[in-house]
């Protein structure tokens, strides 16, 4: 759960960095932008992150929302989004309008516990995730699919992609690699005078270069800049 607000008179931007997780806003007031997507005031369902993106609020805008670790979102609302999405009136699902005009009205000191208590009320999360694709995700996050991900498993590596497609959107490959920028973009910012070649070695990649271009397209920075 997260809330966020501007109170300067200048717009914040900040960077959006891929996590493999989706989500929900609660657009509560004021311009809201995800890269080219301008947001409108509602209810937005958010993709599957697996590329890096900017947000954008303007001043005054004031806005909450829900993340979702990788395939719970699918597990939870049943679909994924390929794009940002106002959630239209019409659908009912977990009392989301409800909660939004709930928010809306509700002081910004107690909206957090009104989120909270939403989400202890309509989110039942037990089994919403298949147990072998809970395993597979454990698995490429601690392991190295060089050897593949069928070893595990008496599922087929067939079957654990067509998993991956319908719960992420992604391959457990693509997977791999978001998990692995992710991890080492935590690890720039607490050690920003790390040299870049050995937090390459230390993270998997065959050298500097192999992480340059992997941050390029995935995180749309470069490592020094992470951490400068």
């Amino acid at each position: 759960m997260w809330s966020a607000s501007v109170l300067q008179t200048e717009p914040v931007v900040k960077p959006l960095y891929p996590d493999a997780g989706s989500g929900i806003i609660f657009n509560l007031r004021g311009e809201v932008r995800i890269g080219t997507e301008v947001l409108p005031e509602g209810i937005i369902m958010l993709p599957v992150k697996h590329k890096a993106a900017h947000i954008a609020l303007a001043p005054g805008a004031e806005l909450m929302g829900v993340r979702f670790h990788p395939a719970i979102g699918f597990g939870v609302l049943g679909r994924l989004y390929d794009k940002p999405t106002l959630l239209p009136q019409e659908d009912s699902q977990y009392s989301l309008h409800e909660t939004y005009t709930a928010l809306q009205t509700t002081g910004s000191s107690r909206r957090i516990e009104a989120l909270y208590q939403w989400a202890h009320c309509h989110l039942a999360l037990i089994l919403a995730v298949p147990d072998s694709l809970e395993k597979a995700l454990e698995y490429v996050e601690q392991g190295d699919l060089s050897g593949g991900l069928s070893g595990y498993s008496n599922q087929s590596l067939r079957q654990i992609e067509r998993q991956f497609k319908r719960w992420l959107g992604i391959t457990p490959k693509h997977y791999q690699r978001v998990l692995r920028i992710k991890k080492t973009i935590g690890y720039l910012r607490k050690h920003p005078n790390a040299k870049l070649a050995d937090v390459a070695h230390q993270f998997g990649f065959s050298d500097q270069a192999h992480m340059t271009r992997e941050f390029r397209v995935i995180a749309e920075i470069t490592p020094g800049k992470v951490s400068s």
